[in-house]
């Protein structure tokens, strides 16, 4: 069981006391970055943690052109941490735009309390007394743990989050505030770090001033969530591509619900006469956001189709909203299969040289699901050679294949179909005239 509130509080006055002695030869290479202001806003919406970060960096006058600038993450963390992603606001009012920026794990030595450093690399250096201000957004995944961890049908689904009140940073923060986010206004409990309040669904850390850098304050807070909590345990999509105009699709899914195990019996008829009380935690629906231009979808388990889908198709988006054959508690799973075609020409390019390659999206398309492992096979068309997958993680989220292609095999299929028509044509000649009768010898 985790310790209980005030006794975090306790500790954690200590570990900002403590922290607070670090020298400043701790510092980065870059020692003249100070952040300004800071403000995080943790998103707890949802089973996936989502929290964006803004920062006003400066440079000091005294210092040199600094071409990154640190953010640090908890070791636990960097255990969950999905995506990392930031830009920089370049220009000023309507003119104002945000450039993406590569985020690169740093391989500086971790600090006192070890946290794991990662460097946003600025495109453009930030030179002595200039300020520039950087959005970082993180996703972090597992990283809510169900409370009590069992319970019964009937009841609400509370989970617990821990993160810092203050921003953690190799920098001194001169001005900083935290905002939490939950989806209902049951909050069980959280620590308090004064100044802090609340506001509905929304908590307040901060204003908090003059933060030495590598500063942490744990917090602890206890919450109802009921959002699904669905976990792709083991995800495997068939690619297959034809050269006579069709991508076909074949994705094989193993879920389950990771939120609190679901503990006694379960009531069908409970659950269908009181389905806003009975089964709160559990879900019995999720979206899929396919490709447009998709036809011949399927969805269908061990026993056979399923007959509870829905599809909505544009020119935009096409999207699959299916119902597994019963509501998901958590602990329990299901499996089942996914499967559409595309036209080839929405997704297949050529480049120079000759060789061609294939781009599709890479990830899940089940919406607010987390995938522990993805397996991606791509069977190329007959007489196809030198295949070459490409995974830009940092760019962008897509698996592009690259492979040689001679035109001529795209006949292979239809002849070897030819020849073997042919061949049975002949087999039935070979029958008909031969002579299978026994006769007496004589």
């Amino acid at each position: 069981m985790p310790p209980p509130v005030a006794s975090l509080a306790t500790s954690g006055l200590l570990l900002l006391f403590l922290v607070s002695a670090v020298s400043s030869s701790s510092l980065p290479l870059e020692n003249g970055i100070r952040v300004v202001s800071a403000e995080k806003r943790i998103d707890l919406t949802g089973s996936i943690v989502k929290v964006f970060v803004t920062l006003k960096v400066e440079n000091a006058a005294s210092a040199s052109d600094a071409s990154q600038v640190l953010v640090a993450f908890t070791p636990t963390e960097v255990q969950h941490l999905a995506i990392v992603k930031a830009t920089r606001a370049e220009g000023k009012r309507k003119k104002k735009a945000y450039n993406p920026l590569s985020v690169q794990e740093s391989d500086l030595p971790t600090t006192p309390n070890g946290a794991r450093l990662y460097s946003v690399q600025l495109s453009t250096p930030l030179k002595p007394g200039e300020t520039t201000t950087l959005q970082v957004f993180y996703v972090l995944t597992h990283s809510l743990d169900p409370f009590p961890a069992e319970i019964s049908q009937s009841e609400s689904q509370l989970v617990y989050y821990r993160d810092s009140a203050v921003l953690l940073s190799p920098y001194n923060v001169l001005e900083q505030v935290t905002y939490i986010k939950m989806p209902s206004n049951r909050i069980e409990s959280f620590t308090r770090v004064d100044p802090t309040s609340r506001a509905g669904t929304e908590l307040k850390y901060g204003t908090y001033n003059n933060q030495m850098p590598n500063t942490y304050l744990p917090i602890l807070v206890h919450f109802e969530n009921n959002r699904p909590f669905a976990i792709v345990e083991e995800l495997v999509r068939k690619v297959e591509i034809s050269h006579w105009g069709n991508v076909q699709i074949t994705e094989q899914y193993k879920l389950k619900h990771g939120g609190a195990r679901h503990k006694g019996a379960f009531s069908r008829l409970e659950y269908q006469s009181r389905q806003s009380i009975s089964g709160t935690s559990s879900f019995k629906n999720l979206l899929a956001r396919l490709p447009p231009r998709v036809h011949s979808v399927y969805y269908r388990d061990e026993i056979g189709n399923i007959s509870s889908s829905h599809l909505r198709t544009d020119s935009h988006k096409s999207e699959l909203e299916i119902e597994p054959r019963y509501p998901l508690f958590g602990g329990w799973h299901c499996t089942f299969t996914i499967g559409y075609g595309l036209p080839l020409q929405d997704f297949l390019f050529e480049a120079d040289g000759g060789r061609r390659y294939i781009n599709l999206t890479f990830g899940c398309p089940l919406l607010d699901t987390v995938v522990d492992d993805l397996t991606i096979k791509v069977v190329l068309p007959e007489g196809s050679k030198n295949p070459q997958p490409v995974v830009p993680f940092l760019a962008e989220q897509h698996l592009e294949v690259h492979y040689e292609f001679n035109p001529i095999f795209m006949l292979a299929e239809p002849l070897m179909l030819i020849f073997a028509v042919f061949l049975f044509f002949v087999a039935c000649i070979a029958y008909l005239h031969m002579d299978l009768s026994i006769g007496k010898t004589s």
